[in-house]
């Protein structure tokens, strides 16, 4: 199928079904370029963009240019006199591991041993995570908080996932406004100690993936934004902002497709 003619389009100009089919040769795309370990691709530019900007978001002190080294050879380039964060590394590892796995279980239905498993993926090799006893791959054991929100207290985490999941799976039709909203109420509920963000941002892009939207990928230079809109959905219910803003994410990431997925010849 050749889908340059969908690829000519912006977001706001295709219907469901477009982006279905730009969808299903993304997906093709990144699952040949992953068992191949190719990394001269949209996987790994969607890797390496989707690692920094959402560690970014959270804190961390790397750039775009270490984090495509870290990915492709293994290794950080230093400055004279850089000094950096064995976590901002570990979670950045962290973060290429939970997206491939996350490119094998697209499919899958989401369930909370699922979400569980992309947590351990993420947080497993980060010592400071580990020496301060939180739990890797299981919901929280202390009350955490993010700005003014009141996220769940530890004993009311499984109920309330049990109820998102149930909610979100029960669906007939998911759109990019259902993904808005059972992102917002991840987040509201904050079911991890920590890596919440990261998470819930790597199951934005799953879905989009499983249910044939195209894929959101956050950036950093967005983050005020993404803040605003996201406390906005969490107090009122109301995902418009929120999903407004998904599109424009969206936008971005199309471009970037062009790219990669222009058929010649």
């Amino acid at each position: 199928m050749n889908i340059n003619h969908l690829l000519e389009k912006s977001i706001d100009e295709l219907n469901d079904a477009e982006q279905r089919d730009i969808v299903a040769e993304l997906r093709e795309r990144l699952g040949i370029e992953l068992a191949r370990d190719d990394r001269s691709g949209i996987y790994a530019r969607t890797q390496t963009d989707m690692a920094y900007n959402s560690n970014r978001i959270e804190g961390s002190t790397l750039t775009p240019d270490q984090t495509a080294s870290l990915f492709y050879t293994g290794t950080v380039r230093a400055s004279a006199g850089e000094v950096y964060r064995a976590k901002d590394i570990e979670e950045m590892t962290g973060h290429f591991a939970m997206f491939n796995h996350m490119l094998r279980t697209f499919k899958e239905p989401l369930s909370e041993e699922l979400i569980k498993s992309y947590h351990y993926r993420l947080k497993a090799g980060v010592f400071e995570d580990v020496a301060n006893g939180y739990p890797i791959g299981e919901y929280k054991s202390r009350q955490n908080m993010v700005a003014d929100i009141d996220t769940a207290r530890p004993d009311e985490v499984p109920e309330r996932m049990r109820e998102l999941i149930a909610s979100y799976e029960s669906g007939a039709e998911i759109t990019l406004s259902e993904l808005a909203a059972v992102h917002a109420d991840f987040e509201h509920i904050h079911p991890f100690q920590d890596g919440n963000g990261r998470v819930g941002r790597m199951l934005l892009f799953k879905e989009c993936l499983r249910q044939g939207i195209v894929p959101v990928i956050i950036r950093d230079s967005d983050k005020a934004e993404y803040s605003m809109a996201l406390n906005r959905a969490q107090k009122t219910e109301d995902t418009d902002e929120l999903c407004a803003f998904f599109r424009k994410e969206q936008q971005t990431y199309l471009e970037e497709l062009r790219k990669f997925l222009w058929v010649y010849g």
